[in-house]
């Protein structure tokens, strides 16, 4: 599975989520970074949703995933990875 971040410099929010990903270890997954302001329409997209993850799914089609909450434990978010992974 592919995940995509969508993120910026200087965002804790972002660094947060990063951070948590990085340590997951029971759900195998690529993950692909991109600052939203390297590109305009990334830009205009997501400059008020930061950070965004999707998950690229069959024919390449980015999908947004719920936003998880900051104060969430590793292992939360390794179940809420699972469980989307599950329905893909």
């Amino acid at each position: 599975m592919k995940l995509i971040l969508y993120t910026k410099q200087d965002c804790c929010l972002c660094e947060n989520l990063l951070t948590k990903l990085q340590q997951v270890k029971n759900v195998d997954f690529e993950l692909e970074v991109r600052d939203i302001t390297s590109k305009p329409d990334w830009f205009d997209r997501y400059q008020y949703e930061i950070p965004v993850l999707c998950v690229l799914g069959d024919r390449q089609q980015e999908q947004e995933l719920p936003r998880f909450p900051p104060r969430s434990p590793v292992e939360k978010l390794e179940a809420l990875l699972q469980r989307y992974i599950s329905n893909i």
